[in-house]
């Protein structure tokens, strides 16, 4: 990167749109120092680090990644926004912090994915099958390695947390899927600080995926979240209003020593995965409006859809769909079912 790029980076801190037209001026790893002794490290376009002058035990090691959908604008927005911020100093982050912006071609054609959706190519799915044959494989492998690196280096707690926006509206506009566990418990501090965000409905996965929070949570014991803060708009149409205490939240925990809100857990819905149903055959037709909104729950019995050789009901009554996509490809989860639950619940 050129001395005058850097000084760009500094003056502007346009690092996303600079990633994304001039890739080039970032293909080897620079680092640099701000002003407010803040280190600055970039390891590849739309991939940038932030170090505070000093680190300790308590420093966390905080991933805010984005754009892994490209079309999922507002949280791309406000990693932007966050990015410059203190690039310019305007604010300075107490924190280790790594932004990654995720599927960049995709966001050039407002797109969701350009050949493969890289949300489904985490925990090595990458390199699985043809292997590395397109440009998405290629950066979810990049973004892993980012991720690898970066935790390697945690002195204290790690976080992960992967904003996105839904296809659908949802009856519940924020939620986040919270990955399988395995073995550990369900952290109430991570969801006090969701509720902050204004995310107060969680849904509890109950199985290993290839989503990138599944990866930081399983690979590096890290508090890892699917974070969906709204629905999907086009850049410039997002009404950043709705996004002010995400905002809020995300900075406090980015430049605050120690960030530690509270929340009344009677105020946040708690969902445990039911059924996770895939699509097996070309002719997968969901049976419900194409309009219905996450989170709509029906009797037991109703029938959610069907394919050659298979029909898939709901299992009792209440039970809610989330993610429906009847475009998704042969093998990928079409429908996840979800029922109410409590932490109590399920940490047993």
């Amino acid at each position: 990167m050129l001395l005058n790029m850097q000084s760009q980076l500094i003056e502007s801190g346009d690092f996303l749109h600079l990633s994304r037209t001039q890739p080039a001026q970032f293909a080897t790893a620079e680092a640099f120092t701000l002003a407010n002794a803040s280190k600055v490290s970039i390891q590849a376009p739309g991939i940038i680090m932030f170090e505070p002058a000093t680190i300790t035990a308590q420093t966390k090691s905080i991933v805010l990644s984005c754009g892994i959908h490209g079309n999922e604008t507002a949280p791309i927005e406000m990693c932007d926004d966050w990015v410059r911020e203190l690039l310019t100093a305007q604010i300075t982050s107490a924190h280790r912090v790594l932004f990654l912006f995720g599927n960049l071609p995709a966001m050039d054609i407002a797109e969701r994915f350009v050949e493969e959706n890289m949300n489904r190519l985490f925990s090595g799915a990458h390199s699985e099958g043809e292997g590395l044959v397109n440009e998405e494989r290629k950066r979810a492998k990049m973004l892993e390695e980012a991720v690898t690196a970066f935790f390697a280096d945690a002195p204290g707690e790690r976080f992960h947390y992967d904003l996105h926006t839904a296809i659908r509206e949802s009856k519940n506009e924020k939620f986040a899927v919270y990955p399988y566990l395995h073995e550990r418990a369900h952290n109430p501090g991570q969801i006090a600080f969701l509720a902050a965000c204004g995310v107060k409905t969680i849904l509890l996965s109950q199985s290993p995926t290839t989503t990138f929070s599944y990866y930081s949570s399983h690979i590096h014991q890290a508090h890892a979240f699917t974070v969906e803060l709204g629905k999907v708009q086009p850049f410039g149409q997002n009404d950043m209003r709705r996004f002010a205490d995400a905002r809020q939240a995300i900075t406090q925990l980015i430049t605050q020593d120690d960030y530690t809100p509270s929340v009344d857990m009677s105020t946040v819905d708690i969902y445990t995965v039911n059924q996770v149903i895939n699509k097996h055959q070309d002719d997968f037709t969901l049976h419900f409006a194409d309009d219905t909104p996450n989170f709509t729950d029906f009797n037991a019995g109703t029938v959610l859809a069907t394919e050659t050789g298979a029909e898939y009901v709901t299992q009792q009554d209440g039970e809610a769909i989330v993610f429906p996509n009847a475009n998704v490809a042969i093998g990928q989860r079409a429908i996840l079912t979800v029922v109410p639950t409590t932490l109590a619940q399920q940490d047993v």
